[in-house]
Formats: structure tokens, sequence, C-alpha cells
């Protein structure tokens, strides 16, 4: 398997208004739960975002980045215990944690124990293996701990690699699986500066193995990005896509607009 680094935490929490219960409710008890709502929201400040979504799926998403799990826990039931939370209907979640794969890295260091004569799972591999992970972590804080970026629309969905009687990802070698990586990157690169793609890994956390989150300005280069990716036998051979959820950036006046307070 390819050594991997690991950061933040990473909810989305997927939500419908209840809305016959809140249309009951005067104008002066709305506009204070979405006031206590947006307060709370502000406190977690670039490390939390709220996103109206697009179609039927869900008429909200939270998404939450935390520096460990209990600080995740503790911001999922911030949000629960809001008074706007009674009116509110939860219709998905997604448990994952943000993940750097070390394709090219793993081969290098496996190739170079082995060329040592240093057995595989030995005190010295471990040590070995555990210094050069220490290395790439410092390097990587950035990417391993990141804020939700500001762009306007985010793009969400889990995936994971095809492992069926016929084509099977994890049945291939690691030179073989890293080279098809690194294709695949490469159509990734083409659109930096338009969106910024954040990776986590889900495997015994939720029913996916990974989760994608896509930030961009302008929505229609999902579309772009993840059409031109079908086509790179990574996601033509090995991948399968979980649900979509689209959404544009809800702050506290476009909340207010959408909840008519």
């Amino acid at each position: 398997m390819p050594l991997t680094l690991e950061g933040a935490a990473l909810l989305h929490q997927m939500f419908r208004i209840s809305w016959g219960p809140w249309r009951t409710l005067d104008a002066a008890t709305r506009s204070s739960l979405l006031a206590e709502l947006n307060s709370s929201l502000s406190s977690m400040g670039s490390h939390s975002a709220l996103f109206s979504i697009f179609g039927h799926k869900a008429d909200f998403m939270l998404i939450h980045f935390r520096p460990d799990f209990p600080a995740l826990s503790q911001a999922e039931w911030a949000i629960r215990q809001l008074g706007i939370w009674e009116y509110c209907q939860p219709t998905s979640s997604y448990l994952s944690v943000v993940e750097l794969g070390l394709y090219e890295s793993t081969g290098k260091v496996y190739g170079s124990l082995a060329a040592e004569g240093i057995e595989p799972h030995s005190e010295p591999w471990k040590n070995s293996i555990h210094d050069t992970l220490d290395r790439q972590r410092k390097a990587m804080a950035p990417r391993l701990f990141p804020e939700v970026p500001p762009a306007e629309f985010v793009c969400f969905y889990p995936m994971d690699r095809r492992r069926g009687e016929d084509k099977n990802w994890y049945s291939l070698p690691l030179e073989q699986r890293a080279a098809l990586m690194h294709e695949h990157g490469l159509v990734g690169r083409r659109y930096a500066g338009e969106v910024r793609q954040i990776i986590s890994g889900s495997i015994g956390l939720d029913d996916w193995e990974w989760g994608v989150d896509l930030f961009a300005e302008d929505p229609l280069v999902f579309k772009k990005l993840i059409y031109e990716m079908r086509f790179d036998p990574v996601s033509a051979i090995y991948a399968q896509f979980g649900p979509f959820y689209v959404g544009s950036r809800c702050n506290a006046g476009r909340l207010s607009h959408l909840l008519h307070s």
C-alpha cells in the first residue's frame, strides 16, 4: 500500500429545512434562530462554511475542517445544539480526513530499503518509514490542515476504486498504480488557479473510500475538470462515484434571504 499523510478531520453535514414548522414561526423567532446560527458559524471562522445546495438532495451543506476528531465532534455538536436544528432534517453526512498519497515517495523509500536488505516491517524499516513521513508531514502541513477555501461554489462527491472480478485497483502493483496516479494528477494540475481540490480519505470512516471537494468561482469548471478526468484510465477503468453535491456559499445575508426572516 502507498504511504499516506493524514491531516485535518473533515465532516460534511447535509440537511433540509422542515419548511412546514419553520413557516409557522413568527418573523422575530426566525430572526433570533438565524442570528444564533450566524453567530456560531462566525465563531468557527474559516474552518467551517455553509453552502446552499442545488437540487433535491439537501437545502444546505455545512463543511467543517478541524485539527483532530475531538475538535470535529465539538463542531458537530455545537450545530446540533442550536435552536434552528429543531427545524432541520439531516439528509446525509460524510466523515473523512484530509489525505495526501505519497506514491512517488513510497516507491523510492521501499526500493531503497530493499536495496539495503532491510526486512519489511522490522524495526529499522519502521524507523525509516517514520522518518520519511515526519519529513513529508512538516513540508506538507499547509495542505494537510487547510481552511475552507473562500471560493463561491463547491462540488463534493465520494468515490471508490473499483475492486470487482474483472478490474481491481488493489490487485495492481504499486508501480503501476503510481504511474496511473501520476498521469491522473497531471489532468488536475491543468486546472490550477481555477479549482482548489481537497482529497480526503474515508476508508474505515464512512461508506466510500475517498471524498473529493472542489472549490471554484465558476461551477462549469467542475463539469470540465471531471469530464476530462473521466477519460483518464484511473477514472475510466477504476473509479466509481457516489452522489454529487453542488452548492453556493451562503453568508448571513443570503441565509436570511433564503429563509425569509
